[in-house]
Order: structure tokens, then sequence, then C-alpha cells
């Protein structure tokens, strides 16, 4: 290769690098800066598509454009009221004005620092400005949307003069002024998670526990007391039944031996003959009701019992 072709080899190469530090690419999620020789410039290129820069001298640094995330640390605070409760927060930001972002914070893990200092330190003041009470609960219910183990447990709901929604807002609007001059925008900021110390939570647990229990033996006393009731109503009406049917068997019995009387009587008054033969009959009823192959009878002779049998001897 002769020295002419080296130098134009070296010139096409020298052009292509320049090329390439002059021109970059702004992709859609993207927001740039320029800086140059580290000093940033006034100019913010917030659309995407193909941008120039001067090569070596300039910088371009990305930013993103999208929304981005805050996710707190949960920690243990006290409210006014002196309840210790553990707090979970999070929270959504954006880059706003990248070169203010860039000048104060320089990239996102600065930010997030500083979002850590603002929003945690915000969250702090704010349950310890207000009871639990208020953090829990974001409206006051009327006493008939009570629950049934509310009413069953003789719970009245107190007033609360502010709830946890405006809790959020407050901390939302102080965070949010206090970031105004960071170049970002908080946008949205949430409670995750509230609940009791383990401590706090052991003894309400047992509390819980304990009005259960209550409830559970009050419905098992009054269950008992309705067993109770059926079952003495049960054995009064069986008593009842069987006194109804009782009396009306015996005046069944009572017509049928009055009827059956009346027969005999009718049978008896008929005839001479007719009441030797039902004499003999009942007779031998008698016989075979009192005598069998073992029985020994001592008679006397001149007993109606003693007549048939004598006269059946005789013949």
């Amino acid at each position: 290769m002769n020295p002419r072709s080296t130098v134009l080899l070296a010139l096409g190469v020298a052009a292509l690098v320049l090329l390439q530090g002059a021109f970059f690419v702004v992709n859609e999620p993207e927001q740039v800066i320029i800086t140059q020789f580290g000093r940033p410039l006034d100019r913010q290129i917030t659309t995407p598509g193909l941008k120039a820069k001067m090569p070596f001298i300039q910088k371009a640094h990305r930013f993103e454009k999208r929304f981005l995330e805050w996710d707190g640390a949960a920690n243990q605070l006290p409210t006014r009221d002196k309840r210790f409760i553990w707090v979970d927060t999070y929270a959504r930001w954006r880059i706003s004005d990248p070169l203010l972002y860039f000048q104060r914070l320089r990239d996102e893990r600065g930010a997030q620092t500083r979002l850590d200092d603002i929003l945690d330190g915000e969250t702090r003041n704010a349950i310890a400005n207000h009871e639990l009470l208020e953090l829990i609960r974001s409206t006051n219910r009327k006493a008939e949307e009570a629950s049934l183990e509310d009413a069953d447990l003789n719970v009245t709901l107190e007033e609360i003069l502010v709830g946890r929604e405006q809790i959020r807002k407050e901390i939302l609007a102080k965070a949010a002024s206090r970031t105004s001059d960071l170049g970002i925008d908080i946008l949205d900021f949430q409670f995750k998670r509230i609940n009791y110390v383990d401590e706090v939570s052991q003894k309400v647990y047992e509390r819980m526990i304990t009005e259960r229990k209550r409830i559970a033996d009050r419905y098992r006393s009054e269950g008992e007391g309705e067993a109770s009731r059926i079952l003495g109503n049960k054995e009064r009406d069986l008593k009842a039944i069987q006194s109804e049917a009782y009396r009306t068997a015996e005046a069944i019995v009572g017509r049928a031996d009055s009827t059956a009387a009346r027969i005999y009587a009718d049978a008896y008054d008929r005839s001479a003959a007719s009441r030797e033969f039902y004499g003999f009959l009942k007779t031998m009823e008698s016989y075979g009701n009192t005598i069998d192959e073992e029985t020994w009878l001592v008679l006397s002779t001149d007993g109606e019992f003693y007549k048939y049998l004598k006269g059946s001897r005789g013949r």
C-alpha cells in the first residue's frame, strides 16, 4: 500500500469516527442534555430522532422520560397516641427538568437517595401528627353500616377529623413542594401496608380471640336455651297426645263393655233355655281359663262351678 492510500484510509477512519461522535439517536422513552467539557449546556432534547453534537467536546447524557418507581423501606413509627406501627410506602415520580435534575442530582441513584430523605421524613412527620384511627380509616362510617361483628361486640366507631386518604395527600403535597427545585415531579404516593408491631399484634389477636369466644359462648347459651324450650314443648305435647289417646281408648272400651253387657243381658232375658245355654257357655269359658292338665280343684258338690262337671260324670 502506497503512502497516499494510507493517508486516505486514515482520513476516512478519522471522518467516520467524527461522524459517529457528532450524531446520536434519542429513543422514544429518553430525554437528553448536552454537556461541554463536563459543564451542562442550556440544551435539552426531549423529542426522539437523530440528533447532532460536537464530537469529543460535547457529551450526551440520557435520562428516563417514563414514570419511575420509589419503594420505601418499612419503618417502625410512633403515632400521636403513642402506638408503634409498621409503615410501608411507595411512590411514583418522573424527571420533569433534565437539566436541573442533572445539576442537582446527577443520576437516578442520587434522586433515589434524596427521595428517601424527603418521603421518609414527611411520612414520619405525618404519622407522628395523627392518631392510629386516622391512619387506618378514611371515612366516618354510619352506625347502620357497621358490620355484624361490630354490632355483636358493641363497638362504637369514634369520629375522625381526617382519614388515611387525606394524610396521604398531605404527604404527597409536602414532598412535592420540596422536590420542585430538583427537576423531578412526585406523581403519586401510597401506603403499601400499615400494621401493628409484633408485640401489639399479639395482644390484639388475643383480644379478638377472647371477644369471639365470648360471642360463641353467648350463641351456645342461647342455643342450649332454645333446645331446652323445644324439648320441653315436645314432652308437653307428647303427654297431651298420650292423655288424649288414653281418654279416647277408655271411652271406646267403656262403650264396648256397655254394648257387650247389653247384648248379654238381652240374650239372658230371652228365655230359660237361652239363660241355661248362656250359663253353660260362660262356665265352659271359665273352665278353659282356669283348668289345665296339672290343675287340682277342691269343689263343693252343691257349687255352681261343679254343676256341669257333675252332670258330665253322671252321663
